[in-house]
């Protein structure tokens, strides 16, 4: 298994050959089906996949349910993610509701 080296960027791909070498040193066999687990899971927190960006672009969810995006089923780090692309100030103190508020009263400005 090769990584999707065209959607990672370089940290993503130091990522993966650290975790790769971490796990054939401890004998896995699988070591590169984890490492790119691993990057893709990082990837996937941080609402840096395709599937995320798609979903921001057009407003909705996997489900394709509401304009918000599914803010209630979104972690708190991905929340924070949006949030700071939407440069919502104040967002480091806030909680994962005040997040999504924010969010939500940002869109309706």
């Amino acid at each position: 298994m090769t990584p999707p080296q065209d959607a990672w960027s370089r940290k993503d791909e130091r990522m993966y050959e650290h975790v790769k070498e971490s796990e054939k040193d401890r004998g896995s066999e699988r070591a590169e089906e984890i490492a790119a687990r691993t990057v893709n899971k990082h990837r996937r927190e941080e609402g840096r996949t395709k599937e995320q960006q798609q979903q921001q672009r057009h407003g909705s969810d996997a489900s394709g349910g509401g304009s918000d995006g599914g803010l209630e089923a979104k972690k708190k780090e991905e929340l924070y993610n949006q949030a700071k692309e939407m440069e919502i100030h104040g967002r480091s103190r806030m909680n994962k509701k005040e997040l999504i508020d924010a969010i939500r009263d940002k869109r309706g400005s």
